[in-house]
């Protein structure tokens, strides 16, 4: 197609010039340059990091928010009621699923939209539930103990809560669906041995099979997951560059001209599952993974992933605001 977009672009302007050069012999016609008028600044707004540091507390306060209990139905109702002041288009998919040990969990995805009738869309998503089981504690007598799970969910929460505040102050140039995925976290303990497969992110499996619209498509996808822990680096893993390089390369380059070098790196590290994956594979959208990457741990996450120690003291308020401030500028 190109070769041929490029011969009419050809033959289009041999014609013009021979016309031209025709209408030249008989009369002179003054030359006149139009000023192009200078491109009007984008204004991106001010991600504050305060608010979103409040919002991940206040998702702690609750408790472990595990499927199934009293402190999970608690902050969906704070999650749903929040984000309904910023967005008059939210909604709850309600859905059960099995999980690894055949329990039935009841799960909630908490979707808010902005400009709702633009077909160009971009989602932005974390998860909302925290584990059930601290099984990478160091004491294995916690390892049936629920997390907080303040870095692991709950700050991907708090910076999307922050960024959706921000859209209902200035509203994005594109539509926006911002997807709170339930049940990411209840995957089988680590010494557990199943045969069974995908018992992780059962949330964004439900949803990619089942989106809240059913002709849903968007342009592209930024997955938050451990996004407000001190001292962080951001790589590029492989599920993300194997599925979304370009919008890797776009989020990266970002982060890169507003001055976060030190904090994304240019940096291949291995494959993840996580939420992205199965909506890259079954949904089919481009969809990257901005999560905190560590090789000083056995685990390549942050030092308390999965430990009763993911509280609210991993929280770093700089953190947050190098990730929203990042996803707000490749926005607008």
């Amino acid at each position: 197609m190109k070769k041929h977009i490029y011969i009419l672009i050809i033959l289009f302007l041999t014609a013009f010039v021979t016309f031209s050069c025709s209408e030249n012999k008989t009369k002179k016609k003054p030359i006149s340059i139009k000023k192009e008028e200078p491109k009007a600044k984008i204004k991106v707004p001010d991600f504050n990091s305060d608010s979103a540091y409040k919002y991940v507390e206040k998702q702690v306060e609750f408790g472990p928010r595990v499927p199934n209990t009293p402190a999970h139905e608690k902050c969906a109702k704070f999650l749903v009621a929040k984000l309904k002041t910023f967005s008059s288009n939210v909604e709850i998919q309600k859905f059960k699923v099995k999980a690894y040990n055949s329990e039935i969990l009841n799960g909630k995805n908490i979707i808010a939209s902005f400009n709702p009738e633009t077909k160009n869309r971009v989602i932005l998503c974390a998860h909302w539930d925290s584990r059930p089981y601290a099984d990478h504690d160091p004491d294995k007598n916690n390892h049936n103990t629920p997390i907080d799970g303040a870095n692991d969910g709950a700050s991907g929460v708090g910076v999307l809560l922050e960024i959706a505040r921000q859209f209902s102050i200035d509203p994005p140039p594109t539509g926006i669906d911002i997807i709170l995925f339930d049940v990411e976290d209840y995957g089988e303990p680590q010494d557990y041995v199943t045969d069974k497969q995908d018992n992780w992110c059962l949330g964004s499996q439900y949803w990619s099979r089942n989106p809240h619209n059913p002709y849903y498509s968007a342009n592209y996808g930024i997955l938050l997951d451990m996004v407000g822990g001190y001292d962080p680096t951001f790589t590029l893993e492989m599920t993300s560059m194997y599925y979304a390089p370009d919008i890797m390369k776009k989020v990266w380059e970002t982060a890169h001209n507003i001055g976060y070098s030190d904090y994304f790196l240019y940096e291949q590290t291995g494959a993840l599952i996580d939420d992205h994956l199965y909506i890259n594979q079954i949904i089919k959208i481009p969809t990257i993974d901005i999560v905190q990457y560590d090789p000083n741990t056995n685990s390549h996450f942050f030092e308390h992933w999965h430990t009763i120690d993911d509280n609210i003291e991993c929280i770093d308020k700089e953190t947050l605001k190098i990730v929203g401030q990042t996803v707000l500028t490749v926005i607008y």
